[in-house]
């Protein structure tokens, strides 16, 4: 949905951070922390997945989703898909950017927090926080996507409040954990850059992004569009953005999940909602009706961030994504403590 910027071009605060390190599935001990987090919300570095959530049987379940974009209706969906699946909130990770497009900012704030997820910052959360001029998203000047920021961004600004905003800028940049011995990884968009659009249509830039992630699956989000890609160094796993279709031409939106039994499945899946209401709702602000249409349509008002092959997929319906791993007997060592 933007222009592209290169790689590098944006690291500001996204540096110097630091892992926090956990094993889900196998012990809750205290680790160490990207940041001081809110011990009042669900946005924490620690997290334990017992086996018994489950999609049935001894095994475990992590819920992952990308931007709800304060689509507060998709939001809500995914909350009762969750809990339909017996998916306990403490096994559900956003990939930041809670606040963005749409037309329901506070009331997607307060939905998330309540709910008791975990959430990792995107760029609008580092960006809103410091209460900056611009979303942070990398968009060129003058583009259209830089137009319609305008008024989605100062909508957004409006609305969010001081302890919000408090929120967001408690929120850790990165998780780390390990799942069934497979270490994990949850960035926004890039390793280094939080508005690093990353595609299917990229290996090379998978590639060296997990060679340098010292994870074998990386979670991320940003880009919109879900897939999972598994090279000779690891796994990229977008599991897609919930707050806004993923350009195929259907109004539905994505989330993935991470099962763990004899084997590791990792899955993304569609989700329906009242898109219509979320529409309406921006329609009644007046803020961004682009992206109102964009929530019927299921189509991006612009192509301009997308790679070649992505582009040429435009309005073409996605079909879900499953993989199967063998889940390793002994854990995997945590990945050290590293700048960011």
């Amino acid at each position: 949905m933007a222009t592209r910027r290169p790689a590098g071009a944006r690291t500001g605060a996204w540096t110097a951070e630091r892992l926090a390190h956990n094993k889900i599935g196998q012990d809750d001990r205290p680790r160490r922390s990207a940041k001081k987090i809110d011990t009042t919300t669900a946005a924490k570095a620690h997290a334990h997945v017992p086996a018994s959530a489950a999609d049935g049987g001894n095994s475990a379940s992590l819920l992952l989703f990308g931007g709800p974009y304060s689509n507060v209706h998709a939001l809500s969906a995914l909350r009762e898909r969750a809990e339909a699946l017996g998916i306990a909130p403490q096994h559900c990770i956003c990939t930041g950017d809670v606040v963005a497009y749409c037309g329901e900012p506070e009331a997607t704030v307060a939905l998330i927090r309540a709910w008791g997820c975990h959430v990792i910052a995107g760029n609008c959360e580092e960006q809103l926080a410091q209460l900056a001029s611009d979303c942070g998203c990398g968009f060129e000047k003058g583009s259209e996507c830089d137009r319609l920021a305008q008024g989605w961004y100062g909508f957004a600004m409006q609305r969010v409040s001081a302890d919000d905003r408090a929120w967001m800028g408690a929120l850790p940049k990165t998780l780390a954990f390990s799942l069934a011995g497979l270490r994990v990884r949850i960035v926004h968009g890039g390793l280094d850059i939080a508005n690093h659009f990353i595609f299917a249509s990229e290996p090379a830039v998978i590639a060296e992004q997990l060679e340098r992630s010292g994870a074998d699956v990386v979670v991320a989000g940003h880009a919109g569009i879900p897939f999972i890609k598994k090279t000779a160094r690891g796994i990229w796993f977008n599991p897609g953005a919930l707050g806004m279709p993923a350009n195929d031409g259907t109004p539905e939106v994505w989330y993935g999940r991470m099962a763990v039994g004899r084997e590791i499945v990792l899955s993304t899946h569609r989700l329906a909602y009242d898109h219509e209401a979320a529409a309406a709702s921006m329609r009644r602000s007046g803020h961004a009706e682009a992206y109102a249409r964009a929530l019927i349509s299921g189509r991006w008002p612009s192509l301009d961030v997308l790679p070649p092959a992505e582009r040429a997929a435009s309005g073409r319906r996605l079909r879900p994504h499953r993989l199967a791993i063998p889940a390793r007997a002994a854990a995997i060592k945590q990945p050290s403590e590293r700048a960011r």
